[in-house]
This record gives C-alpha cells, sequence and structure tokens, in this order.
C-alpha cells in the first residue's frame, strides 16, 4: 500500500497555499469546504481568491514564497506553473516536517488528494496513487451513479440516535443487528421520498420494540477461487456475518472481502496439517448460534457438492436454528472452465460424472466399471494422493491408457496451472510435475480440447513422458 489513506480534520486548522491560478483554485475550494483556514502566497490572485478574502475565507500574500511563510501550517500545497518554486515549496515543507502537496510531482508529494464522493457525512475517496487518474475517474462517475443521494440523510439520522442505541444495546452484534434492520426497513425508503421527520419517528418505534435477533447459520459456497465468481447473495451475507468459519480452500482474496470486524475460525482440512474434526465443527456451529450470532460457514466450491454442507446443517435442526444455504460454483465447473475444458461436448462425452477420491467410511470402492465407459467425463475431487490407485482401476475396469486426462492445480487462481496427458501418464505426470492441492482431475474425451480452448493465465505444454510399454 503505497498511500495510507486517511480522513483528516481540517476544520480551524492553518493551511498555506502557493499559487493564485486556476489550478490552486480547485484545491482551495476543497479546501474551504473542509473547514481549513487557508492562506495563499501568489504574485496574482483568480477573483475567487479576492471575493473569499473579502469574506474573511483566505489571508492573500502578494510576492514570493518564503520558507518562513510555513510556519504554524498543517499542510502545505504547492499549486504554481513554475517547478523551482514548487520544489523550493516541497523542500522547505519537508524540512520542517509538514505535509506537502506539489500538483502534478508526485515525487514532491508525502500527501495526495483522492478523488471525491460526498454524501455527507459518508465520503468515498479514491486514489491510484498517482498511476492511473484517468481510470479514478471513471470509477468515481460509475460509483456516482450507484450511490443514492439519501446515503447522506440516512447516516446522519442514524448518527443522531446512536447514544440511544448504545445504551439500549449493551453489545456490537447487538447493535449492528439493529443497524442493519434499520438499513433494510422503511426508514430508508422514507427518507428516499423526503420525508424525514417520518423516517425518524419509525427509527424511534423500532428502537422501543426492539427485540434480540436469534442466532442464524449461513452455509455458504465460496467457488474454487477466484472472488469476482462470487454470488451476490455470497458477498452480501459474508458482510452480514459475526462470525465467519472457513476452509482452507477459501482462496485469501475471497476472505479478504468478508466484514473486517467479523471473528474469523479456521476448521479447514489439509493434507499433512493439524485439522478440526467434522464433530467439534458441527457443535462449534450450533454454540456460535446459540449464542445470537450470525454465523457465514464459508466453504470452497460448493457446499453441496463433497462439501459437507448437510451433514452440517442436520445438526442444527434440533436446535431450530434458522439457516440459508447459497450455492457456490463447484470446482468441476470453475476450474474445467478456467483451463478450457468443456464437461460436456456432444462429439465428445454426452454425460459427466463427479466424484471423490476418498473412499468411503466402509471402505467400499465405487463401481469403476460404470466410472470407465468411454464418451463421458470423470471429474475427480481430492484424487491427489489416490491418483495411481485411481488410475489402476479406470485401466483394469477397461477404460483406454491412451484416454486424454488433465490436473488442474489451483484452479480460476493467478497460480492456476494446467498439465494433460494420458490417462496411462496419469500418476507419473503427478508426480514429475509436483502437484499440490487443491487440484481436480479430468478424464475423457473432452481433454483433448484444451490446447485450443484455453483462455485463462499462462497454459503448461502437454505433457512428454515416457512411452508405456507392455
Amino acid at each position: 500500500m503505497q498511500y495510507l489513506p486517511i480522513f483528516t480534520d481540517l476544520t480551524g486548522k492553518a493551511v498555506l497555499l502557493v499559487g493564485g491560478g486556476h489550478v490552486a483554485l480547485r484545491k482551495a475550494r476543497a479546501l474551504l469546504d473542509a473547514g481549513a483556514v487557508l492562506t495563499v502566497v501568489s504574485h496574482q490572485f483568480e477573483t475567487d481568491f479576492q471575493h473569499w478574502a473579502t469574506l474573511g475565507k483566505a489571508r492573500l500574500l502578494p510576492g514570493d514564497f518564503q520558507p518562513e511563510h510555513i510556519a504554524g501550517h498543517w499542510l502545505v500545497i504547492a499549486a504554481t506553473d513554475d517547478d523551482v518554486v514548487n520544489a523550493a515549496v516541497h523542500q522547505a515543507a519537508t524540512a520542517r516536517q509538514v505535509w506537502v502537496n506539489t500538483v502534478d510531482d508526485q515525487d514532491k508529494c508525502e500527501f495526495i488528494f483522492p478523488s471525491i464522493i460526498n454524501r455527507a457525512p459518508i465520503q468515498i475517496a479514491i486514489s491510484s496513487g498517482g498511476a492511473a487518474p484517468v481510470l479514478v475517474r471513471r470509477l468515481r462517475e460509475q460509483l456516482e451513479t450507484l450511490l443514492p443521494q439519501h446515503l447522506g440523510p440516512l447516516a446522519t439520522l442514524v448518527g443522531k440516535f446512536r447514544k440511544q442505541v448504545q445504551q439500549k444495546l449493551d453489545n456490537f452484534a447487538a447493535r449492528r443487528q439493529f443497524y442493519e434492520q434499520v438499513f433494510s426497513s422503511k426508514v430508508v425508503s422514507l427518507l428516499q421520498s423526503g420525508q424525514p421527520q417520518a423516517a425518524e419517528d419509525t427509527l424511534e418505534q423500532m428502537l422501543d420494540g426492539h427485540q434480540p435477533l436469534r442466532g442464524e447459520v449461513f452455509v455458504v459456497g465460496a467457488g474454487p477461487g477466484d472472488p469476482e465468481l462470487l454470488t451476490l447473495k455470497a458477498l452480501q451475507l459474508m458482510q452480514q456475518a459475526d462470525v465467519v468459519v472457513y476452509d482452507y480452500l477459501v482462496s485469501e482474496p475471497i476472505m479478504a472481502l468478508v466484514r473486517r470486524d467479523a471473528e474469523l475460525i479456521c476448521v479447514g482440512k489439509k493434507a499433512g496439517a493439524h485439522s478440526v474434526a467434522q464433530e467439534e465443527t458441527n457443535e462449534l456451529l450450533v454454540r456460535l448460534a446459540l449464542e445470537g450470532k450470525k454465523v457465514c460457514r464459508l466453504k470452497g466450491g460448493d457446499p453441496f457438492i463433497f462439501g459437507r454442507g448437510a451433514e452440517e446443517i442436520e445438526v442444527l435442526l434440533p436446535h431450530q436454528i434458522p439457516f440459508q444455504v447459497v450455492p457456490g460454483i463447484t470446482a468441476a465447473a470453475g476450474c474445467a472452465a478456467y483451463a478450457g475444458i468443456p464437461l460436456t461436448h456432444r462429439d465428445y462425452a454426452q454425460a459427466v460424472q463427479f466424484v471423490t477420491g476418498h473412499c468411503q467410511k466402509d471402505g467400499k470402492e465405487p463401481d469403476w466399471h460404470s466410472l470407465s465407459r468411454p464418451n463421458q467425463t470423470l471429474v475427480i475431487y481430492m484424487g491427489l494422493m489416490k491418483s495411481a490407485h485411481i488410475q489402476a482401476q479406470l485401466l483394469a475396469a477397461g477404460r483406454a491408457a491412451d484416454t486424454p486426462v488433465a490436473i488442474l492445480e489451483n484452479g480460476t487462481r493467478p497460480e492456476q496451472r494446467v498439465f494433460t496427458g494420458t490417462l496411462g501418464q496419469l500418476a507419473e505426470l503427478i508426480d514429475t510435475q509436483q502437484v499440490q492441492s487443491p487440484a481436480l482431475l479430468v478424464i475423457g474425451e473432452v481433454v483433448a480440447l484444451q490446447s485450443k480452448l484455453a483462455w485463462y493465465g499462462a497454459q503448461a505444454p502437454r505433457a512428454q513422458l515416457t512411452p508405456l510399454h507392455g
């Protein structure tokens, strides 16, 4: 992070502006809007500066900039068209440890002015650190259309009730849940329709009659890793949760979208690492919900496809804990699409099967003959460790050794790797390329299309392994 974004209170604080032209004028307006006490040094001043001086909003100092002018000022802005003068202002300010902004010269800026969206008291500041100002302007234009004008009055209204809410609701989770109720209530529509008093009366009634909400569990599929594959509902519930119980397979960019003050609990299972037993996870969800918390159970992929989502929901039922299930893009669909592999194709595969590489608890093997039929796609989750066994069983059941296979590592993520070969090479390919979890195995004729349909990330060359003999 090149710049720390902060909001500073300039009300009544002295700010020095060197320059009196059009560029300086834009900075002056922003500073005066923020309540700064403005001193301007320049040989010439735009008309607005003269007007502000008459009103007592700005003090004008005609003449050359002198280092002594900086004394007593909190911020300094150099906004002349003379690089030498701007450099002198920067040097004098930094020598005195006063923050300085030099317009259009990023190297001489201790702070920068962001692009601002104002819905006072709500403010949004956007910056690219000077790298892409046109992109920042486009983002601001888009956000301006998305953020309604009633946001400011809504923030002002709830701020008016803040102390009352703190007195009535004695913990943060309860207060946050109350505000969420307000923001999805009639209060908002009343403000939108220009009825502030009715909105205030409604909010007061909601506070007087507030009852603590029951705990709830959201079982949410996070998809295979790319945060842009999250559903809107998944993102909304991730932002509402008091606690997020998550797995190792949930990518870091997705975890970064969780509400910042939410409690994070990792219960993931990972080969070679300590993992939380499923029974402990089940008990944890029940306990947190009974404490009145909103719990987001965040799972990689889809919670109902090899995600044990149903098992976790079943333990909630005896306690009558409300729950929601949000499907996610399962790894088979997401990773195959990002690798350029269609799971079905009328010329190659008329069916697709999803299976897990882990055997059932009783050790019962899957129906390998069913899985070995031609013209179908087989997608194997969690199959790395048993790849040699899977390969041997499919070959023994009649699947041809030259059947195309793909190994998809970290699918949909920037570090995605795709390796292709044949079924007869599967275990050797995984070992040679040192494939790591999370990875998916795709077996079937559709893999032959990967080389021409691949579109995402760097593509590994087709494996050239030692031919099989015998």
